[in-house]
Parts: C-alpha cells; sequence; structure tokens
C-alpha cells in the first residue's frame, strides 16, 4: 500500500512487533535507513518531507520505540509537516493487561496527531493507510499515526481490499470575506504583507501579490524562502530575534495582510504595537484566526487559491503607496551595522556570510534550535521555498543532523548541509553512523562555543548575569568523533579558513564536520522582551 503512495524511503528502527514488516521489506523496492535512535526516525521523516513536499514515514517498534518517537512525531506536528508514523503494538488480545513493551501509543500519540488510528483487525488496515495518506496532507498538513498490534501484521490480508482508496470528506472554505479585504487595502496607507509557512506551496502567488503592491514584505522563520531573500522589498524575518526594519515596519503598519502565519508568540506578541491597524489573515485552518486584538478579515481557504482570487479582484493596475515603500527601503539599509569579520574568536556572522558565498539552488540549508538557528535565520539568504528546514514552533534540540540526513535521502541531488551547535549535536550524534552507512553524506557546521549559547544569553539580559547550567564542560574532540564515525573532520580557528573548509565539505561525498570556535560572548541581536514594555535590546552590531 506505501508502495502503491510512492514511498521509496522509510525511517525506522526494528523490534520484536514490527519484524513481520521488516521481513517484507526484504521483497520491496522502498529503502529502509536505520537509524540510531527512533526520534532521529522522525526527525528524519520529517526533513525528507519539507525537502520533497511528500509525506515521509517513520517505523518504530512498541513500548519504548513509540515513546522515542514522540518528540520527532510533535516536532512535525507543531510545524504542520506531512507524516506517517508507524508503531508496533502488542497482540491485540493483551491490550491493557501490561504486555513486554506494551505503551498505550493511540492515546499517547493523539495530541501530537491530525489523527491516531489503532488497527485492530488487519481488514482495516488499508482503510488507515488510505485515509491517513489523504489526511496528513489535506488542508493544514501534519503526521498521521498507525498503531499495529503484533497479530494483526502477522496475519494474512484480503489482497482485494489492497488498492481500495477510502475517501475523506473535503475541508470547508470561506471566501466571504474577500470584497471586504480588497476594500482595506485600498483604503490603507501603511500595508504589510507577513508570509508564514502556510504560503510555502503559494511562493508565485505570494510574490505577484507583493510586486503589484509593492508592499515591504516580512517573513517568520517557517516562511523563509517563500519570498526571496534578494527581492528589494523583502523586509527579513519578525520574531524574537527578527531584523529591527521587519520589526519596526511591523508596529507603524495599518494593515497586515497575513498569508499562512500563526500569529505566535514568539512571531508577532512581544512586537503587537500596531496601534488602529487591521488584519487580513489567509489560512486553511480557522483554528488560527482571532489570534491577535486587531479588527480582521479572514479568508479560510488553501494560500494559493485565496491569494489568486485576491489578485484577480484587485485588477491587473499597480497599487503604490510611495512614501511608505520608501520608509521600507531606507529602514533595510540603515538597520545593517556589521560586526568586525576579522575578530579571533570568529563572530558567528562572518560564519553566515561565508556560507553565502557558497549557497546555490542546489544547496539546501537544516538548522538545530538556539543561536546556531537564529544566526542562520538573520543572515543566510535564502532564494527558494523548502531551502531553508528549521525545528519552529517545537524548538527541538537534535533536529540539525537527522533532519539533513532525511533532505539528502528525499534528494540525493542537492548538497546539504545542517548548521548546528555543540549542544544540539550532542544530542544526537549518534546519527553520523546512519549518514556514513547509509551513504546520505552532510556537511555539518557546527558553530562550537562551548556553551548552550542562548540560555548563557537570556541569562545575560535577563537574569543580572547570573549564569547556570550553562557550560558544556568536558565538549569532546568533534574532529576525533568525527572520524571515529568514519565520517571526516577539521576544525576552524582562523576567519581565513572559514570558506575553504566549507566548500571542501560540500563537494566530499563523505560526511564532514567542520568545527568553528566562535566567540562564546557574541549573542544574536536584536531581542525582543517578552513585554513589550522592555526595550528591545540592539547590541553593538545588528541587522
Amino acid at each position: 500500500m506505501l508502495e502503491e503512495r510512492g514511498v521509496d524511503t522509510i525511517f525506522g528502527y526494528p523490534g520484536g512487533s514490527v519484524l513481520s514488516i521488516y521481513n517484507e521489506l526484504l521483497d520491496s523496492d522502498i529503502r529502509h535507513v536505520l537509524v540510531r535512535h527512533e526520534q532521529c526516525a522522525a526527525h528524519m521523516a520529517d526533513g525528507y518531507a519539507r525537502a520533497k513536499n511528500v509525506p515521509g514515514v517513520c517505523l518504530a517498534t512498541s513500548g519504548p520505540g513509540t515513546t522515542n518517537l514522540v518528540t520527532g512525531v510533535a516536532t512535525a506536528y507543531a510545524d504542520s509537516v506531512p507524516m506517517i508514523a508507524l508503531t508496533g503494538q502488542v497482540a491485540a488480545g493483551s491490550l491493557g493487561q501490561g504486555a513486554f513493551q506494551e505503551v498505550d501509543a493511540y492515546s499517547l500519540l493523539m495530541p501530537i496527531t491530525k489523527h491516531s488510528y489503532r488497527v485492530l483487525d488487519v481488514d482495516r488496515l488499508p482503510h488507515a493507510i488510505s485515509e491517513a495518506w489523504d489526511i496528513c496532507q489535506m488542508g493544514r498538513k501534519g503526521p498521521v499515526h498507525i498503531d499495529m498490534p503484533v497479530d494483526q501484521m502477522g496475519m494474512e490480508l484480503d489482497s482485494s481490499l489492497i488498492r481500495e482508496r477510502y475517501g475523506v470528506k473535503p475541508l470547508g472554505e470561506d471566501m466571504a470575506g474577500l470584497h471586504e479585504a480588497v476594500m482595506w487595502i485600498r483604503e490603507s496607507k501603511r500595508p504589510l504583507i507577513l508570509v508564514g509557512g502556510g504560503a510555502m506551496d503559494a511562493s508565485d502567488e505570494v510574490m505577484e501579490l507583493a510586486r503589484l503592491m509593492d508592499a515591504p514584505v516580512v517573513n517568520t522563520l517557517m516562511g523563509m524562502g517563500v519570498v526571496p531573500s534578494s527581492y528589494a522589498m523583502n523586509m527579513g524575518p519578525l520574531g524574537l530575534h527578527g531584523r529591527l526594519a521587519a520589526i519596526q515596519l511591523s508596529a507603524e503598519a495599518d494593515l497586515i495582510i497575513s498569508i499562512g502565519s500563526r500569529f505566535s508568540d514568539r512571531t508577532y506578541s512581544p512586537h503587537d504595537r500596531m496601534r488602529e491597524g487591521r488584519v487580513i489573515h489567509i489560512d486553511v485552518d480557522a483554528t488560527e484566526f482571532g489570534k491577535h486584538r486587531h479588527s480582521c478579515v479572514n479568508l479560510q481557504a488553501d494560500a494559493r487559491k485565496a491569494i489568486r482570487a485576491l489578485i484577480c479582484a484587485l485588477g491587473s493596475k499597480p497599487l503604490r503607496w510611495e512614501q511608505w515603500s520608501d520608509h521600507a527601503r531606507t529602514l533595510k539599509a540603515e538597520s545593517y551595522i556589521a560586526p568586525d569579520n576579522d575578530a579571533v574568536p570568529i563572530k558567528p556572522q562572518r560564519v553566515m556570510q561565508e556560507i553565502n558565498s557558497l549557497l546555490d539552488d542546489d544547496t539546501i540549508v537544516t538548522t538545530d534550535v538556539g543561536q546556531n538557528q537564529m544566526w542562520a535565520m538573520h543572515y543566510l539568504n535564502i532564494e527558494k521555498p523548502r531551502q531553508f528546514i528549521t525545528s519552529g514552533t517545537f524548538g527541538t534540540m537534535g533536529f540539525g543532523l537527522p533532519s539533513a540526513i532525511g533532505a539528502k535521502a528525499a534528494r540525493p541531488d542537492k548538497k546539504v548541509m545542517t548548521i548546528t551547535g555543540d549542544g544540539g549535536l550532542q544530542m544526537v550524534i549518534q546519527e553520523l553512523a546512519t549518514s556514513v552507512a547509509d551513504k546520505l553524506p552532510v556537511t555539518i557546521v557546527l558553530l562550537n562555543n562551548g556553551c548552550l549559547g542562548m540560555i548563557r544569553q537570556m541569562q545575560k539580559h535577563y537574569w543580572g548575569g547570573r549564569y547556570s547550567a550553562e557550560e558544556l564542560g568536558a565538549d569532546p574532540d568533534f574532529v576525533t568523533v568525527a572520524k571515529g564515525f568514519h565520517a571526516r573532520g577539521v576544525r576552524v580557528e582562523r576567519p581565513g579558513e572559514i570558506r575553504d573548509a566549507i566548500k571542501d565539505a560540500l563537494e566530499s561525498d563523505v560526511t564532514t564536520i567542520v568545527e568553528i570556535m566562535v566567540d562564546p560572548q557574541e549573542d544574536i541581536l536584536p531581542m525582543l522582551p517578552m513585554d513589550p514594555r522592555i526595550p528591545i535590546i540592539k547590541g553593538d552590531c545588528h541587522y
């Protein structure tokens, strides 16, 4: 059934309750990638799905195999990533009796999936697979879980059922506010387009609307790449560590056209200073409407369809707010204050600058979570949708390396790089073995500052410099560790060495850690306090 739907890769780890499936994989064209920890199976399926825009599939055994999947599945759920999570289960007749490696996977994963199935009769498996495949991709995407008791997976399935397709009721749409939305755009004096991850498949339509209006565009972390960084009216990311121009314009705007963005606490609330503004909110998920204090028109529809309707209703004549657009361009130009790029220890900004010189359309970048993630969001020039893959809403440390391996499995024709820190990498460093064994080479740009950088930064600014549990004592020799996993490793301590080291790694067919010793005192700024009454922390260099 998975073959029928074009699945070519499964990320998993075997156990007694799923050995019947592993036995069948021997006769299948589906590639199995053996991970070293089940959490990373989910992260790899996540990276695969984001890079290829199809559902990723992960497989784990019952009990601890299933519980280890939870963090990765929750990460995909939080970021609306389509995934099928398959778990083994004890025999149907043993459920609830405390059998070996039993856990209530159905209930456990229900809050972090779009739907959860327990197949108590193998003839119901085709129904579960068919619905799960549709549900994970329709509307707001996300993971679906299928729990499979071992006795049912060992039984014969009625072959006539295998190719059955079971329909799922289409989601509702509501475009009733389209006329009012057009009126609001024409009445506005300072419109701003806010692009989130829900617009990832509507890049062409977003760009057509942006050019029609010549309005400034800002994006969330998840919206990176929808609008090319090189586009003149792209003001960059909003958020807790967003660019100053984006933050200021969001406060000054009188109309925000939000496309596939959630108005979350990290993206919008800390600088929710738009005084008498309005919001046109386009989203496929109606539960995201109303999470702000402004007057709003809500258009519930796929981003492509809604933007296309909006463009048609506005007409082909360009709309212009010349004073506002000029103001945006000026703010963008004036907000950049360059760091000392030749400093030692190395400034993380210099690393991003060197990466930018190597980025092209054939390169995918994933990130871990923390300062390394924010440096990448802030400074990398991302030109294409699905070129930048990161854990946004759940903020999962350890996401970088396994998601890069998953992206490489999805797009073997691409160069794949992950930007990580010494904290996040040590959570998943065992997956170097997966990368090497399955011939999925990735470049690991390790920003090593010897500490949990974001924790240290928050303690510095919000807790009076009282540092607690932020120093990573006894960091390993990452170059030696890489070699121990049959990968490559190189350490960089001078700014002039960065580009050649990363370039060599990207061009290599071997997984390589490029360990760059960066300044532990350098903060990612600006930083917005969660309390909007507290001034923004800008620092000596920022964007």
